[in-house]
This record gives structure tokens, C-alpha cells and sequence, in this order.
């Protein structure tokens, strides 16, 4: 099994500014060996190890962490897609043999249309050259612009973390919007989506099981062929453990599509 998303993390780094002590049990220094300690015993053997910080020095921590841990598969990092020179750093990049996409935080800046931008074109078309992935961190508001950036970039490969991360359980027009975002991607599209990251977005203490009409809406859109399962460790401990949310997303995956969820899908979108 491949977890096709999770993080590590050195506060003494100091560029982690959505990280701070109100979080409790993850504002802690977190390491490959804390990871393999809970993802190990559940099966898991490998997994794309994902940037928590919008800095370059992120993507150097995270590439030389990786570079001493054969299991990890991939890294997903960031670069300043609106630097002038951001084409060529995303080509050194993308010789390290690791890197295998970039994740610019979109839930995090305040213009749901950045990303549409004309400003990035040369960085987005040197992704797509370089076969990067678009990690896209974004929330339904951000779906129809994901859209459009599909279009607008068909060789550009974009996997949507956390399943856009809906309100769980939300409202009829929440839903909506969600369903209606993620079936024109789907449909539309070649993009691929992560089962990943729905727990943090239900009440706190919710059980897993609050989980599951999200979770099988989204298995059911995309097909097990475009989606991927992901932890999100150690954020999901704000919700709840490894082990649990694992249990829980193989029970609403039909076994015959495990080799697909939980691993060969993971594969095929990075390239692993």
C-alpha cells in the first residue's frame, strides 16, 4: 500500500505559520520515523511525502529527508510560481528524482482566481513539460477555477487533495456545490482526486463513520482508476488515528478496487 499523502515537519524551520501551538497534539517536530511507526504496522510501505510551508527551504528539507528514506516514493514541494525565474527553477527541480509535483496553498490566498492568472502560464507550462504534478489544495469555492486551469493546461496533471475538502456534514447547497465541482472534473478532466484529509473537515470528535457518504460519493466519481487514498498524517490526528481512518476507507472501497485505491492509482499519478 502507498499513503499518497503525508507530512513531516521541524519547528525550529520557523516557515510554518499556519502551525501554531492552538493545534495541541501536532505543534510537534515530526519525523520519517514517527510516520513509519504508524503506517507501518497498518501494511503501508511507501507513500509522497507533501510540503506543509510555501518556501523553496521547504523543498529542500523535505528532498533531503526523502533522499536518506527509500520509502518514500515521491515529494511534492513548492516553488514561487510567479517568480521571473520560476520555469527554470522548476526545471532544476525537476531533476531530482524525487520531486514529483508542487503544490502552490490556494486555500490559503484570499483570490479564489490566482491560480487563473496569465502571470503563472510559463511556470504551469514548465510543470506540464517537466511531467510535475499540480497538487491542487483547495476547497469547493476553488473547483470551477480548477476547471477552467484544466482546460487551459490539458497536459498539466492535477490531483486534487483531501476531496476538495467539503463541509462535513454541511448543507444541501454545500453539497451541491461540492458534487457539482468534483462530477465537472471528473467528467471533464483527467485529473485525479485524493481520499484524503475528510475527517479534519467533520465536527470535532466525529466518528469516522460521519465520513462515509463523502467518502463513497467520492470513489463513486472518480472511479478507483483517478482515486488515490492519502492519510494526511499527523494533521489527521486533530480527528483522529492512522489505523482507524485506513479501517474506515477500506471498508468503503469495494475490495476488488484496493490494489487501484491504495496503491496503483497512486503510481500512475506521480509516476512512481
Amino acid at each position: 500500500m502507498i499513503d499518497a499523502h503525508f507530512h513531516i515537519w521541524r519547528l525550529d524551520r520557523g516557515d510554518y505559520g499556519w502551525l501554531t501551538p492552538a493545534l495541541g497534539p501536532i505543534h510537534r517536530d515530526v519525523q520519517l520515523s514517527d510516520w513509519r511507526a504508524v503506517s507501518q504496522p497498518c501494511g503501508v510501505q511507501g507513500g509522497v511525502l507533501v510540503q506543509a510551508a510555501p518556501t523553496a527551504a521547504e523543498t529542500a528539507f523535505l528532498l533531503h529527508e526523502a533522499a536518506q528514506a527509500p520509502e518514500v516514493l515521491g515529494v511534492v514541494g513548492w516553488v514561487d510560481l510567479l517568480a521571473a525565474d520560476a520555469p527554470a527553477r522548476i526545471e532544476a527541480l525537476a531533476r531530482q528524482p524525487r520531486l514529483r509535483g508542487l503544490r502552490p496553498m490556494l486555500q490559503d490566498i484570499a483570490d479564489p482566481d490566482w491560480v487563473l492568472q496569465p502571470a503563472l502560464a510559463s511556470a504551469l507550462q514548465a510543470m506540464a513539460r517537466c511531467g510535475l504534478v499540480f497538487d491542487a489544495l483547495v476547497q469547493p469555492r476553488h473547483l470551477p477555477r480548477i476547471l477552467r486551469l484544466a482546460a487551459r493546461y490539458p497536459d498539466l496533471r492535477i490531483v486534487v487533495d483531501h476531496g476538495a475538502k467539503p463541509a462535513i456534514p454541511g448543507d444541501a447547497a454545500g453539497w451541491a456545490a461540492w458534487t457539482d465541482g468534483l462530477q465537472a472534473l471528473a467528467r471533464d478532466t483527467a485529473a485525479f482526486c485524493k481520499l484524503s484529509g475528510l475527517w479534519t473537515e467533520a465536527a470535532p470528535g466525529a466518528p469516522a463513520q460521519a465520513l462515509e457518504r463523502h467518502a463513497r460519493w467520492l470513489v463513486q466519481c472518480f472511479g478507483p482508476a483517478r482515486c488515490l487514498w492519502g492519510s494526511d498524517w499527523p494533521v489527521l490526528e486533530l480527528a483522529g488515528r492512522y489505523d482507524a481512518w485506513l479501517a474506515a476507507a477500506r471498508h468503503w472501497v469495494a475490495p476488488g478496487d484496493w490494489p487501484a485505491v491504495f496503491e496503483h492509482t497512486a503510481r500512475r499519478a506521480y509516476g512512481l
